[in-house]
């Protein structure tokens, strides 16, 4: 059976670009089948494009509330028959409805190692920044199950990667994407290996 994967995603789209690319070269089983996005202008759904992966925005602002506003993603993605929804770098809350709807499906990559610096407020540069202020001498990615929490789910793979006294933020936020870029796959691996956790069909 070959699975069908959905990406949800709000900016550049880098780690949507590192899954495709591994589906690409045949590390990665299955295909990406939507990309959908809550802006516009995000540069993801340019890199989908040129892959002749199906694209579109949708916006939180053309739909009278966010009940409807998400009940018309999920039905996008139903009706493209996803196995699997990534989120990569979607910067919005799914709320309780649409996790409950595609339960042990989701899943969600976070720029540390959850339970520190993870939540409201931290997304981005911040959490980089707050490693730094801190002190830390590690940080790394986590990916995880979407719940109805903010970075709460269940943890399917954590990787670290050093901190150095003389780092800057944006160092240690390269260091991390590009084990994120790894990390993602290799979990989607383990899920998809595992199939425990609820994959199904989405008829």
């Amino acid at each position: 059976m070959s699975l069908n994967y959905g990406v949800l995603l709000s900016g550049g789209g880098t780690n949507f670009q590192a899954i495709a690319d591994h589906i690409a070269q045949g590390v990665l089983p299955g295909k990406i089948v939507l990309v959908i996005s809550n802006k516009e202008s995000a540069y993801g759904l340019v890199r989908a494009k040129k892959m002749n992966i199906p694209a579109l925005a949708v916006k939180r602002k053309e739909y009278i509330s966010e009940e409807a506003y998400y009940k018309a993603v999920g039905d996008l993605l139903e009706e493209k028959k996803v196995d699997y929804i990534f989120l990569a770098g979607f910067m919005r809350i799914l709320p309780e409805s649409f996790v409950h709807r595609f339960e042990g499906r989701i899943l969600n990559i976070h720029p540390s190692l959850i339970p520190k610096y993870c939540g409201e407020g931290f997304y981005g540069e911040r959490v980089h920044q707050a490693v730094v202020a801190a002190g830390e001498r590690e940080s790394g990615a986590t990916v995880h199950f979407v719940d109805a929490g903010c970075d709460t789910g269940k943890i399917i793979l954590q990787e670290k990667v050093p901190v150095y006294p003389q780092d800057t933020w944006e160092d240690v936020a390269s260091r991390v994407l590009n084990v994120e870029h790894e990390i993602y796959t290799k979990a989607i691996l383990k899920v998809i290996k595992e199939d425990g956790h609820g994959k199904k069909s989405a008829d």
